[in-house]
């Protein structure tokens, strides 16, 4: 049998904002199936949107605050193993990562469904949380916006032909 490996694109935000001298990321915390996890604002392209308008998509949805991608931090391969009743479950995440511009807040916007709150913390906190993050690309997204990894948003093309389906 000749079957074709389809890993799942995502999309991340890498968001920092400087709190009186003190530099934080914000991140959600979610309901997952092993408790409650730490995440970058992330989730799957949906049909007929770009890597970067996901992404702004994503963020909104699940920290009610506008985001605009300015740059690509990076683009990741992730595995994901969990042995269930009728099998392996199995899936590999191919993820575009963005840093930005955060805007404005929508007050009253109610988050995505599993999205418990979101919170405010610095690297350190981030570092000394792993076992409560929902992927290792969490810290490993962090690390390469700290050490400044920052590619033109140019280098995804996403041809017209993609914006065109229907969601």
């Amino acid at each position: 049998m000749n079957t074709r490996w389809k890993p799942s694109a995502t999309v991340a935000a890498v968001i920092e904002r400087d709190f009186n001298g003190i530099r934080k990321f914000l991140l959600v915390e979610e309901e997952t199936r092993d408790g409650l996890r730490l995440n970058n604002p992330a989730g799957h392209l949906d049909p007929g949107e770009s890597p970067s308008q996901g992404c702004a998509r994503e963020t909104l949805e699940e920290t009610a605050f506008h985001f605009t991608p300015t740059a690509l931090v990076g683009v990741y391969l992730s595995r994901f193993e969990r042995i269930q009743p009728e099998g392996v479950l199995d899936i590999t995440y191919l993820r575009f990562a963005f840093c930005g511009e955060l805007g404005e807040q929508v007050a009253g916007q109610a988050l995505d469904e599993g999205i418990v709150r979101t919170v405010w913390l610095t690297a350190d906190e981030i570092r000394a949380s792993t076992d409560r993050h929902r992927s290792p690309l969490l810290l490993r997204c962090m690390e390469d916006y700290l050490a400044g990894r920052r590619y033109p948003l140019e280098l995804i093309t996403t041809d017209p032909s993609v914006l065109s389906l229907e969601p």
